[in-house]
């Protein structure tokens, strides 16, 4: 049965841009409008993070939009601290929507006397108040199980295929679709079966961390548009190595589908020079002017899934319907015309 309050929004400093959208996606669904809660989110000169929120907040059904991208820890306490502001606030539930979910590749104990960082993240996220988390392509599924709490864990890859079904109409039958690695097939496998392409592995071997000793392609590449497919992308030396050891191996084109385009040191310059001749990202991670500025980087929007889960979650609707490619087309006209 649907709240009898209306969703409000608030945002941190992380990615106002995606939240923006967010609002704005939500006023054309409700047909009113949808503000962000006015608010300020700050810091002293000692750099401690301060909150203060300058609307009413009692009785109401909070969501909370912040990435937890670069600056990790800082976007982090941005978004424990807001928490703080509205559970003190008496605001009837919090779900904080974390389209980027940092610290998610430090899931597990790869060596002794290492830590588990994703679910110390989890905790710290219930013990502030949140009572319900919305985020895209977790790096494993396994976080979700960190939590006490509902998440939702929704995909790009819905949206990715509608994307490629754009633009690679009347070349469907040449695609193929990569994993960059052994363990991301599952993840390949669910957008090849969404677009009915082949799939193919690049099998990479380390000498140490942070070096590609040699990679190996699985399946027969030759003459097809490869699509590598991934979560995340930060570096890129891993990505643009597979690009080139697919060309090598007979390819005529590769592109790159990643969810969350972290990024970080050298990437976009190792994209910008790579024989990709696309990188296809998502906002979920707000990006600067380089990454706008590259010819061969293109970014996918969000805001209008968000919005719908978002809609979904408070008037207690389906989540997982929005896992659909078809549920997504009506919701992403005017991005991807059919016909």
């Amino acid at each position: 049965m649907p709240s009898l309050t209306e969703p409000k929004l608030i945002s941190g400093n992380a990615n106002l841009s995606l939240a923006r959208s967010i609002a704005r996606r939500m006023s054309m669904h409700r047909g009113m409008q949808v503000n962000l809660v006015d608010a300020r989110v700050e810091r002293f000169n000692d750099q401690e993070i301060f909150v203060e929120v300058f609307e009413n907040v009692r009785g109401e059904d909070m969501y909370v939009i912040q990435p937890t991208s670069n600056p990790a820890n800082d976007n982090l306490m941005e978004l424990l601290i807001m928490t703080d502001a509205l559970r003190r606030s008496s605001a009837a539930r919090i779900t904080a929507v974390i389209p980027y979910f940092g610290y998610a590749r430090q899931d597990r104990r790869a060596k002794a006397r290492t830590p588990i960082s994703a679910k110390l993240v989890a905790n710290l996220v219930e013990t502030a108040g949140i009572d319900r988390v919305l985020t895209l392509d977790l790096h494993a599924a396994q976080i979700q199980g960190f939590f006490d709490i509902p998440v939702d864990n929704l995909y790009a890859s819905p949206v990715f295929a509608l994307d490629i079904e754009h633009h690679f109409r009347g070349q469907m039958e040449d695609l193929m679709i990569i994993s960059p690695d052994v363990g991301g097939v599952a993840r390949a496998r669910e957008l090849a079966k969404r677009i009915n392409a082949p799939l193919a592995i690049v099998d990479k071997r380390r000498e140490k961390a942070g070096e590609v000793a040699g990679m190996t392609v699985i399946g027969d590449v030759k003459g097809r548009k490869c699509i590598i497919v991934d979560d995340i992308c930060d570096t890129a030396g891993t990505l643009c190595k597979a690009a080139e050891t697919l060309m090598e191996a007979g390819a005529t084109e590769v592109h790159s589908y990643i969810t969350h385009g972290v990024l970080s040191g050298p990437a976009v310059e190792r994209v910008s020079n790579s024989v990709m001749k696309s990188l296809v990202i998502t906002d979920s991670i707000e990006q600067g002017d380089k990454v706008l500025a590259a010819k061969n980087i293109r970014v996918v929007p969000t805001a209008p899934m968000f919005a719908q889960a978002i809609l979904n979650i408070w008037g207690g609707m389906s989540v997982s319907s929005l896992f659909e490619t078809d549920t997504l087309v009506p919701i992403y006209e005017g991005f991807y015309p059919r016909g």
